[in-house]
């Protein structure tokens, strides 16, 4: 492999890897020895230094990761402590208000309600920490079980899940409706 590739390679892997990976493993990959691997790590750190760039590489008992500039940390502390923002789409809102009010519940189940895959809902809303796995269902597969956090509850502004309004029959037909268009949308696609 020519050394520029090599070297845009092992970027690449250290980029995406996040975690420390052994020199070892990085010349298997680039298929050169020890010593050229280490030599083309040594040429990429030199580009981060003299490019004033933000990144460096730092090696670790025969391991290199890539990391942020010690002289740059106040910068990802402020960037780090800025509260994350959301946005709830009324897909994510069905799915989250099911969770709530089924809870503890299957991904299965939302599914049944919903009419429609809740997968990529589900892992928003764990993402955004508004659920949380809390357990497995004794049942063939031992599938999922999700509720709502302390989180959800700060969110929503109530003090626990007895807070929440009740449903009416009315709620739940639009419920029903939503998620039949939905599907509707998804089989016109």
């Amino acid at each position: 492999m020519e050394r520029a590739k090599a070297k845009a390679v092992l970027e690449a892997i250290l980029f995406t890897m996040g975690d420390s990976v052994s020199i070892d493993s990085l010349a298997t990959v680039i298929e050169e020895d020890k010593a050229v691997t280490q030599e083309i790590l040594e040429e990429l750190a030199q580009d981060y230094s003299a490019q004033d760039r933000g990144i460096g590489l730092t090696t670790l008992d025969g391991s290199v990761q890539m990391c942020t500039k010690g002289e740059l940390y106040e910068y990802l502390i402020k960037i780090a402590k800025t509260p994350k923002k959301f946005v709830l789409t009324d897909t994510l809102l069905e799915t989250l208000s099911i969770i709530a009010y089924k809870q503890p519940v299957t991904r299965l189940e939302i599914e049944k309600v919903r009419g429609v895959s809740c997968d990529h809902a589900v892992n928003k809303l764990l993402e955004y920490d508004l659920i949380t796995e809390v357990g497995r269902l004794d049942a063939p597969g031992r599938p999922l079980l999700f509720g709502t956090t302390e989180q959800f509850l700060r969110s929503f502004g109530v003090k626990s899940l007895e807070d929440l309004p009740e449903l009416n029959a009315v709620q739940i037909e639009e419920f029903k409706q939503q998620a039949e268009s939905e599907v509707q949308l998804q089989l016109d696609i």
